[in-house]
């Protein structure tokens, strides 16, 4: 296929194009290439750019190239350039060698004589060693890659593939992002490794582009149990044999439920990245406290009472396993206590203090409803359903204002000090009881709740 400057948006076309001309004429070659070639050959346009310079030495780029560019140097143990302002990166060719277990462990050599086979030797997949020249359009695949994109296989590139563990997980976001199939020797040689040595910030940031980017997450999700990783997620290993009712549920046990419920959330991201990592990593808990509570009845049924709040701990669990950032579980774990909330109010008609407690609890019924769906959706091949208590319930909390917050105390501190009550114990006591009674509805604004407080004290 053949790929043009055109296809990229301007201005990082205008800079490639320069870069590439002006590498010419002081005896070097560029290459766009990685992510950037493969998604231009999908049809979809790259949001970052990686372009490697031959032929030239790294203090040759800086030279030459930072006339015209300006070249922002970053790395300590491999130089690479950044242009400013432009998602674009520059670097020599290098070799690699695996010198410890952790991710970071390899060693560097800038090496600018090495022609773009050995170049693209050191990367993970053919998909992603593809390499395009933007000035004479030429496409260089030494490793076939194209044909894999084409019959959507993921195939390592070589025998290196297993000096990085990291790229298992790199292995699940991508099928899960491109609707990948891995080839015999990617289950292979992935199940051969071990997570032990993977730093926790590059493991959530593949949890994150698989729930951000995936299109069908569950594809990714399958990976991982068909490779034996899901041990290094206890909590999700232990859905895969936890059973459900198959009247409610014919897709299977809690694993593949939960899946195939990531995969409805895809459909519905809203390209707030926060929002949508919430809600995605709710919907991949949301059920983990069914392997605490599942019991099955005299008659056969399959039930999970309480498995919402029975939920919390495993979620906490897992989460702050994947990352020490304390408000992703903080915000979550709401989500997962109140998830089955949203129906119950819907089915008894609940009113006004039902509502105001129930986004008390769950901190956003906006994100809550959207866990919901997910969760309604997820059960293949039964459709999705109408999902009443969606309309029903965010109309009545856009009513209420609480449809992105909790219910704000109207009643501070300093309101109680007016009428004479003093700060300390019987203050945060008296708080928390008008607090209450706000949910309940018995006051709706500040005069009501002055005399209400008045009332209280006076008794």
């Amino acid at each position: 296929m053949a790929l043009t400057l055109t296809e990229i948006p301007k201005p990082s076309a205008d800079c490639i194009q320069l870069l590439a001309q002006k590498t010419k004429e002081v005896g070097g070659h560029l290459y766009v290439v990685g992510g950037a070639v493969r998604d231009l050959l999908l049809g979809q346009s790259p949001k970052e750019f990686d372009l490697e310079v031959f032929g030239l030495t790294p203090d040759q780029i800086r030279t030459h190239l930072g006339e015209s560019f300006h070249l922002i140097p970053v790395g300590r143990s491999f130089p690479v350039f950044k242009i400013k302002d432009l998602p674009i990166d520059l670097a020599v060719p290098r070799k690699e060698w695996k010198t410890g277990e952790a991710h970071t462990d390899f060693g560097f050599e800038a090496d600018p004589t090495i022609d773009y086979p050995a170049a693209a030797r050191r990367r993970d997949f053919t998909v992603n060693s593809i390499a395009w020249n933007p000035l004479t359009n030429d496409i260089l695949d030494p490793y076939d890659g194209e044909t894999d994109l084409k019959n959507r296989v993921l195939r390592p590139v070589s025998e290196q593939f297993g000096e990085d563990a990291l790229r298992v997980l790199r292995a699940m976001q991508f099928i899960a992002r491109f609707e990948l199939t891995p080839s015999p020797d990617t289950i292979s040689i992935c199940a051969s490794l071990v997570q032990t040595h993977l730093a926790e910030e590059r493991i959530f940031g593949e949890w994150k582009k698989l729930i951000l980017q995936g299109v069908r997450p569950s594809l990714g999700l399958f990976f991982l149990e068909t490779i034996g990783w899901l041990r290094f997620y206890p909590e999700l290993e232990a859905t895969v044999d936890c059973p459900q009712d198959p009247r409610w549920h014919p897709e299977g046990s809690v694993w593949r439920h939960t899946c195939f419920c990531l995969d409805a959330f895809a459909t519905e991201r809203i390209g707030d990245e926060t929002e949508d990592l919430f809600v995605g990593l709710a919907v991949l808990c949301h059920d983990l406290g069914k392997v605490l509570t599942t019991e099955t009845d005299p008659s056969g049924g399959i039930r999970s009472p309480g498995h919402e709040k029975a939920g919390i701990e495993p979620t906490r669990s897992f989460l702050t396993r994947l990352t020490r950032e304390r408000f992703w579980p903080e915000a979550v774990e709401p989500l997962v206590a109140t998830h089955m909330r949203p129906r119950q109010l819907f089915e008894h008609q609940s009113g006004a203090s039902a509502v105001r407690r129930l986004a008390e609890k769950a901190g956003r019924l906006d994100r809550l409803l959207r866990v919901c769906r997910a969760d309604s959706a997820g059960r293949p091949p039964l459709p999705p359903g109408d999902f009443e208590e969606g309309p029903w319930l965010l109309a009545k909390a856009r009513e209420l204002q609480v449809e992105a917050s909790r219910p704000k105390p109207i009643l501070q501190g300093r309101d109680l000090m007016e009428i004479g009550v003093p700060p300390g114990p019987t203050m945060g006591a008296l708080l928390n009881e008008l607090f209450e009674e706000q949910l309940d509805g018995v006051f709706t604004d500040r005069e009501e709740g002055l005399k209400r407080a008045k009332e209280k004290v006076s008794s």
